[in-house]
């Protein structure tokens, strides 16, 4: 009886260490932050080739589920005929500010500065100053094409190919007004037309992201989204999406929405505003973005039409923390809004803020993305996006990386796969996900 009991307590010691060894295994997906590292129930959740778990049949309706053919959210056939197929409901961002000496007469964003943490204490131990390229890049990772320029007309043509191979349907740009730019960069809007042209002839769509400047209200948007369609409405890569009420419109999504009241949103987005774009020739879908829980009832108050997540860092805020989407899916669907969840490859920002590694996200060889891509499919959302085709500074780019070392740095890369790795990635997902729907709407 006594050897029985020993052995009983051997397989149980045994058991309780096989268990701990593969939660610590998952503890890797990202750094430890008190947040879990797969959205509940993740875990039990099938890979992409396995039988999914039977779903409910109840649907939701909501924009883009709503209606018949012709809408730019069906799955096309692009310029490399049938075999490659690129899906309208996989949007990726988009950065048009590098620049090359080249081409810009100097380095833009390659040279970023180390941004300063704004507490003196902390700043003062972590190193100051401002990249040097082309050896010293402000990022973690090297591109294939080296320190680029946004208007090299080669690297546009480049950077749509490997969308296109991506399956990734819709280029969301990230866009400021004529003579506007980012603090670190030059005003960039004048590339736009180059960016739809290559688009078009890889058969992709262009979305605009919205930046926040200095002087953004609800009245210059009102001019911006003007612009916006004056000039570009009519070009065949400009990007509408079909509305629940049956209505193509274009599609934008404003980046820091929460800066600007939703008091004065509503003045802009609801059929009673003093200046309302509602049932104008300038309406549209308008996404905001959520950061904090309270956002969610100032999305709906100012008239937007749904709310991303943006930020790849699972865990950053509430509306990036894969726990929440199902949460906010349910809001979303209750009050007729879309709900687009971001997913991401990982994150890692420290080459431009040096004191941020407890938001890094290790990349895990692809699996952080696979995971990041799961939980967004688990919630049923009508569109997915990915942060970023080629965010450098942030370590979320899925564009081309390779293998890099100097006298003084080791970038990483995506070894042992290859530069390709997450373009590969996006296309079997995006694939995975235009099956999903199918299920969902049978």
């Amino acid at each position: 009886m006594n050897r029985l009991r020993r052995k009983a307590c051997v397989a149980l010691l045994l058991f309780t260490l096989f268990i701990f060894g593969t939660m610590m295994g998952l503890r890797t997906l990202k750094p430890t932050d008190g947040f879990s590292d797969l959205a509940p129930g993740m875990e039990l959740m099938p890979l992409v080739g396995e039988r999914m778990d039977q779903r409910p049949n109840h649907v939701a309706e909501s924009a883009g589920q709503n209606g018949g053919g012709g809408s730019d959210t069906k799955i096309v056939f692009s310029n490399s005929g049938p075999d490659h197929s690129i899906f309208y409901d996989i949007h990726i961002f988009y950065y048009l500010w590098y620049g090359s000496p080249q081409m810009d007469s100097s380095y833009i964003h390659w040279d970023h500065v180390l941004v300063p943490h704004w507490d003196p204490k902390i700043a003062a131990s972590h190193p100051k100053g401002r990249h040097n390229p082309p050896d010293d890049i402000a990022s973690s990772y090297y591109p294939e094409l080296g320190p680029y320029s946004s208007r090299d007309p080669d690297v546009i043509e480049s950077h749509m190919a490997q969308i296109e191979a991506a399956a990734a349907g819709v280029v969301v740009l990230s866009w400021y007004p004529p003579g506007v730019a980012d603090e670190h960069g030059k005003p960039t809007e004048d590339l736009v037309p180059a960016v739809m042209d290559a688009a078009h002839r890889h058969s992709i769509k262009v979305a605009f992201h919205l930046q926040p400047y200095k002087g953004r209200t609800d009245l210059s948007v009102h001019d911006n989204i003007k612009y916006i369609i004056d000039k570009y409405g009519k070009h065949g890569a400009f990007y509408r999406f079909r509305s629940s009420t049956g209505k193509i419109l274009p599609l934008f999504y404003v980046y820091d929405s929460y800066l600007t009241p939703p008091e004065a949103w509503a003045e802009l987005l609801t059929i009673s505003g003093s200046h309302s774009l509602r049932g104008t020739p300038y309406d549209g879908i308008f996404i905001a973005l959520i950061v904090e829980e309270r956002h969610k009832q100032d999305i709906l108050a100012g008239g937007f039409d749904g709310m991303y997540t943006y930020f790849a860092s699972n865990g950053f805020s509430f509306g990036s923390s894969h726990q929440n989407w199902k949460a906010i899916k349910a809001f979303c669907d209750k009050n007729n809004l879309l709900f687009v969840p971001s997913a991401g490859p990982g994150y890692m920002d420290t080459a431009v803020r040096p004191w941020n590694n407890h938001n890094t996200r290790n990349r895990v060889n692809g699996r952080y993305y696979e995971t990041s891509l799961q939980a967004a499919m688990s919630i049923r959302p009508d569109i997915i996006t990915v942060t970023s085709f080629n965010e450098w500074h942030e370590g979320t780019q899925i564009e081309r990386a390779v293998p890099k070392k100097t006298v003084a740095r080791l970038y990483l890369d995506y070894k042992p796969h290859q530069p390709d790795h997450y373009l590969e990635l996006t296309r079997k997902w995006a694939e995975h996900f235009s099956k999903e729907k199918e299920q969902w709407l049978m």
